[in-house]
């Protein structure tokens, strides 16, 4: 059918060149009622404050004010945030909550408005940024331990004497018990070859290896290496690091969110989004829970993110620049990546993506 459209003074007039003209003609009206509402304007209730997008500093109050058209009345408004009532009132006038305890990010604010009659849901967005300035932590390398140049370090953790490494790259990709001592494998696997290995996390008796882009993660027998199952990603967008806290699972998966999973179903069931007091920190890579606090290598960087798991927030920084001299780093050298915690020995060790070498080092506030 060919609809032909002509504007009039008038409103709008629309002709037809076959027989579907009953068709049209309800278009029409349609089409006129909506040009008649635009040309008496809305009476809808809107937010008049948040504006869409609106930073606000954690720990900031968020005031919350609805735009009510003269000649509505409003009896009723419950306000959620995320999906979680943080409140109601009786009337129009306004609301606000603290924001102390949030975790940082996108936040939706809803208002559930009842007026006159009729019951309107309302939404706005706004972003939640941290109020810390981070700390500079410079490092001291405490020993120097050998690392082997075919390993792209995607995983790295410290457990019984030994380094747990998935590594990566197609064709590549492995997983191993590494000795510290001599950097050589005492047990290793190949992944298949069509998946590129990425973050791994032993939880018990069992390891849980992340892969890229195939939104697939797979559980190995921690001795035997013996694969006992897969499990898949539900809204992560990739897999890139793994940790363990002791109660869930955290994964990064190359933007600035750490999702939490269930330990036994590996499921996502909540995330953070970090941010430091500039904004969002992106590339978070490889993941350690270290008393408290989790540690992330900041992808193509020398930076290690220290952050606040409750919050997102990025409370340090650790610059690990020249660690590795110059004079180490050959053609396939790549970047840093790798962070393992001894939790008895309260020792922390680095590397990088095809390394020599892997260093134990101490921390400490930059000295202003």
């Amino acid at each position: 059918m060919q609809l032909i459209i002509s504007k009039m003074h008038s409103g709008l007039t629309f002709k037809t060149t076959n027989s579907n003209s009953f068709y049209v003609i309800l278009l029409g009206l349609a089409m006129g009622v909506l040009f008649s509402c635009k040309q008496q304007g809305s009476t809808a209730i809107g937010f008049k404050l948040p504006e869409q997008g609106k930073d606000f500093t954690l720990g900031q109050d968020v005031k919350v004010s609805l735009d009510i058209p003269k000649g509505e009345e409003v009896t009723g408004a419950t306000y959620l945030l995320d999906g979680k009532q943080l409140g109601t009132k009786a009337n129009g006038d306004d609301f606000s909550f603290p924001t102390k305890d949030l975790s940082l990010g996108y936040k939706l604010i809803t208002a559930i408005v009842k007026h006159s009659g009729a019951t309107d849901t309302l939404t706005v967005n706004i972003v939640l940024k941290s109020d810390l300035k981070p700390v500079d932590y410079t490092y001291q390398v405490i020993k120097t331990y050998p690392h082997d140049t075919t390993s792209y370090t995607q995983g790295l953790e410290y457990h019984g004497g030994r380094f747990l490494e998935s590594t990566g790259e197609y064709g590549s990709s492995t997983l191993r018990w590494v000795d510290p001592a001599t950097g050589k494998a005492l047990k290793k696997i190949g992944i298949d070859k069509q998946y590129f290995g990425e973050g791994s996390t032993l939880i018990g008796d069992k390891i849980y290896m992340l892969t890229w882009q195939n939104n697939l993660g797979f559980i190995f027998d921690a001795t035997t290496f013996k694969q006992l199952g897969t499990f898949p990603y539900q809204n992560s967008r990739e897999g890139w690091g793994l940790t363990y806290d002791g109660t869930q699972v955290l994964k990064s998966d190359g933007t600035n969110r750490i999702w939490f999973l269930n330990k036994e179903t590996m499921k996502e069931e909540r995330f953070i989004d970090v941010f430091d007091d500039k904004g969002q920190v992106d590339q978070l890579n490889e993941l350690e829970y270290i008393d408290g606090k989790l540690y992330a290598n900041i992808y193509l960087t020398n930076k290690i993110a220290i952050i606040d798991p409750k919050t997102g927030a990025v409370t340090a920084y650790i610059d690990a620049t020249g660690l590795l001299p110059q004079k180490d780093k050959f053609e396939n050298t790549d970047v840093l990546n790798g962070i393992a915690w001894d939790a008895a020995g309260k020792r922390l060790f680095v590397t990088g993506k095809k390394w020599d070498k892997l260093f134990e080092i101490s921390i400490a506030p930059v000295k202003k």
